[in-house]
């Protein structure tokens, strides 16, 4: 078992102490009026600014430029959606699917090129991602996967299987059966991402507002600490904490993942990981893992698990979970034995938007001035980023490779009101982990698991 210290983001401790800039404080006027500054609204800034200097651009942030998930997610830049490539085809066919799928790995190489040409230190390294299998179950799936890629056309240079050398090869984990490898994906340092943005876009001439509480988004306007924000056009770009305004808490509810990481490994521990290539990993699980080597060579893991909370709930102390940390440090140490006897020397976590059918989308209606983007479900590294090309593209009325593809327009889906989706999300998480321990047992799933599955997007 490892043990950690008091609560403390690894991302955040890594930057210079943040003070909050440019508070809002009177009523103000603007072109286009953000609100959020993650990924989301900083890169729609970052994209409208470099199509159109003389726009005036104002972001609102509660707290600061990154608090969120933006800046304390597990670091993945990868080309996953929140919905599968075949529930994607079922909606919109199978070539928008594929489409969706080739812009987001495009996506990847998008935001490798903006942090090399604008100098922004974000330890950005495009090493791909495993997907380990670690018994029958999971390597069914991953042959499944593995069939449905090939059936849209992608071919090994996006997804291939290892074998159980060629994974230990990469990864010395433990009961490995085989494992996926595709190449897109990256790892990222989130919080050096998210605040390097914040900086080229306020030497854009972006004003970011810090410490500016959006209370209320209308068409022409928000409620900032009191003030009035005019505007021609409005982005909501507030994802998980988009909860907190009056009647959203059924639009996108906020789900907790939550995070450790361990003190840098020396030589001898390092060389027994891998992870040469910095490559990210997971498997084939159903409740969550996701992990990731450090530029300082740490090993960042994070899981589901955490509950959802009544009403849409957010609050700081449900970025803690002792629970959660002991079953991520117990579920680390089994899938890389070498990290035995390692410390953690971080624990952290926070929420990420979820919309009720599990698919991300961008909207901007015209007439109104208003835009929306989001509903990531903890995959919106890569999505933000295209996201925010959409935005910059659909604003200023042009047509582009992205302004048409399936998630431009897309109706998000209205959660069940309380105590339902109470009570189905905390069961459909409570079922992934019942799920995955018959698995592990190579026992049938429990009954009704199929129906409870599906309320986590399984």
């Amino acid at each position: 078992m490892l043990s950690w210290p008091a609560p403390k983001s690894l991302w955040l401790s890594d930057l210079r102490p943040i003070v909050p800039a440019d508070q809002v404080t009177g009523d103000l006027d603007y072109d286009v009026a953000i609100a959020g500054a993650g990924f989301t609204g900083l890169w729609t800034a970052y994209y409208l600014k470099k199509s159109d200097p003389s726009l005036r651009i104002g972001v609102f942030e509660a707290k600061f430029a990154g608090f969120g998930a933006s800046g304390r997610n597990g670091g993945w830049a990868s080309a996953l959606f929140a919905s599968s490539k075949s529930k994607v085809a079922r909606l919109y066919g199978a070539d928008a699917s594929k489409r969706l799928f080739r812009a987001l790995a495009a996506s990847i190489d998008e935001i490798g090129n903006v942090v090399a040409g604008e100098a922004i230190d974000a330890d950005f390294h495009k090493g791909g991602t495993l997907t380990l299998a670690r018994n029958k179950m999971q390597l069914q799936r991953l042959q499944e996967e593995l069939a449905t890629e090939r059936s849209f056309g992608f071919d090994e240079e996006d997804f291939r299987l290892l074998d159980p050398a060629e994974a230990n090869e990469r990864i010395g984990a433990s009961g490995v059966l085989g494992a996926g490898f595709t190449p897109h994906c990256a790892r990222i340092h989130p919080a050096k991402l998210a605040r390097g943005l914040r900086d080229v876009v306020v030497g854009l001439g972006v004003r970011v507002h810090e410490a500016s509480l959006v209370s209320e988004i209308r068409p022409g306007r928000l409620q900032v600490n009191g003030c009035t924000v005019r505007a021609d056009a409005v982005i909501d770009a507030l994802e998980g904490y988009r909860s907190a305004l009056p009647g959203g808490n059924r639009f996108t509810v906020p789900v907790y993942s939550l995070m450790i990481a361990t003190e840098p490994l020396d030589e001898d521990r390092l060389a027994a990981v891998g992870l040469r290539d910095f490559e990210t990993f997971a498997d084939e699980r159903h409740l969550i893992i996701y992990g990731q080597r450090s530029q300082d060579n740490r090993i960042v893991f994070g899981g589901r698990g955490a509950p959802y909370h009544f009403g849409s709930g957010i609050s700081p102390a449900f970025d803690q979970d002792d629970s959660v940390f002991a079953s991520l440090a117990e579920t680390l140490v089994d899938l890389v034995p070498a990290l035995s006897g390692a410390r953690v020397t971080h624990s952290w976590g926070g929420p990420l938007g979820v919309p009720r059918d599990f698919f991300s989308s961008v909207t901007f209606d015209p007439g109104v001035g208003m835009g929306y983007a989001g509903g990531y479900v903890g995959d919106g590294v890569t999505t933000t980023n295209l996201a925010g090309r959409i935005l910059a593209d659909l604003f200023r009325g042009v047509k582009s490779d992205v302004t048409d593809l399936c998630i431009v327009g897309h109706p998000p889906k209205a959660w069940e009101p309380e105590p339902l989706r109470y009570l189905g999300i905390n069961a459909g998480l409570r079922m992934a982990a019942a799920v995955d321990d018959a698995e592990w047992k190579d026992r049938p799933a429990p009954r009704y698991s199929g129906i409870l599955l599906s309320m986590i997007g399984q």
